[in-house]
């Protein structure tokens, strides 16, 4: 293993596009540290390397009180040397709980790389679709990252939003450059079964966007990161030199990963496995040293076929030999797929219809 992800569930408010496992029980915070602490007390055992990278993801780990992040960071890299220290410790963080004090905090336990989720710089969107920040504090958020010490900082965009027009979605990223940060991940919007946005579209009070557009705003966002530095290291992802997520980088690349918390995926190159996603039954179940993780056993060919689909999700694509080139062959004459250093390599058109590209490769 060597990356940890540490999953915390709580959330003051629920966005309206989100289906990941959370919780606004703010008030059980404090067990369910001591039952991620329970839980790598009895799971430490697997690691049998090095961390190199430690993301707390979630939910959102910014409402997590500051000494509560702390024991944490102190229990499981307690015995790290400063040679095995993880290069990268990533916590994702909502722009409404950044202010100074906090961010000066998370700094000194080692947090070195803040994800702020933005999703964009028009207040009205920000409020359709159930976020609890303006853009202002959003800007303000970035800056005080800043102003401590943070020289690693990704923000989360979103674009295909309702009502969101092409002009909205070229003044975010516009705005998103301006800010200085060193990473920038973008999502366009799905419509996720059981969502408050998924509800009012099949009520018909909010429209889909059209999917030209949606196209148009991403070939857009491509043309525009890349002329200002940074890399498309990935379908969703854009780095400037050197600064590509590491943590992320290992679900790409096939590396084994520890996950802890409620919900909280792990895999050892063989097996996937995940905990229960609920509170009240994670929480019970850690406290007992008697966790029952669902467990899938990989197949080769479920092996070879996530290689594939990962693989060409990022700028270094797939070997040659992984994959039959007879079928790749229509891709590569439409320029969809390109070839580059004995590697398969989708091209940004070929993003447009990546999930048919695979389908076909496999």
């Amino acid at each position: 293993m060597t990356g940890i992800y540490i999953h915390i569930p709580f959330c003051k408010s629920r966005c309206r596009y989100c289906d990941f496992f959370s919780t606004t029980h703010l008030e059980k915070q404090q067990q369910y540290v001591e039952a991620l602490l329970a839980e790598w007390q009895d799971r430490q055992h697997e690691l049998s390397e090095p961390i190199h990278t430690l993301y707390i993801g979630g939910g959102t780990p910014s409402t997590l009180d500051s000494a509560a992040l702390d024991i944490i960071l102190r229990t499981i890299l307690g015995n790290t040397t400063s040679n095995h220290c993880p290069q990268e410790i990533t916590m994702e963080a909502n722009p409404g709980d950044i202010t100074l004090e906090k961010a000066q905090a998370w700094r000194a336990m080692g947090i070195n790389r803040l994800s702020i989720g933005i999703q964009s710089f028009d207040d009205q969107l920000l409020t359709l679709i159930g976020r609890r920040h303006t853009a202002e504090q959003a800007r303000q958020a970035v800056a005080y990252a800043q102003a401590v010490g943070f020289d690693n900082i990704s923000i989360d965009l979103m674009y295909a939003l309702p009502d969101q027009t092409m002009q909205m979605w070229q003044n975010d990223i516009a705005q998103a450059l301006q800010l200085g940060v060193q990473h920038i991940s973008t999502y366009g919007l799905i419509y996720e079964d059981g969502t408050v946005l998924t509800t009012l579209l099949e009520h018909g009070v909010i429209e889909a966007v059209d999917e030209d557009l949606e196209m148009q705003m991403y070939d857009y966002l491509v043309k525009q990161l890349t002329a200002n530095g940074f890399l498309h290291y990935e379908v969703s992802n854009f780095a400037l030199q050197n600064r590509h997520s590491r943590h992320n980088s290992s679900y790409w690349n096939d590396t084994p990963y520890l996950g802890l918390g409620a919900g909280a995926h792990s895999y050892n190159g063989q097996q996937r496995q995940w905990n229960i996603a609920d509170l009240d039954a994670y929480i019970e179940q850690a406290m007992a040293h008697n966790l029952r993780p669902e467990i899938e056993t990989l197949t080769p060919e479920q092996h070879h076929t996530e290689q594939v689909m990962l693989g060409l999700r990022t700028s270094q694509g797939i070997a040659k030999d992984h994959i039959n080139l007879s079928k790749a062959l229509p891709y590569l004459q439409q320029g969809l797929l390109v070839e580059k250093d004995n590697r398969i390599v989708a091209t940004t058109q070929g993003y447009h219809i990546l999930n048919r590209i695979i389908e076909d490769l496999i």
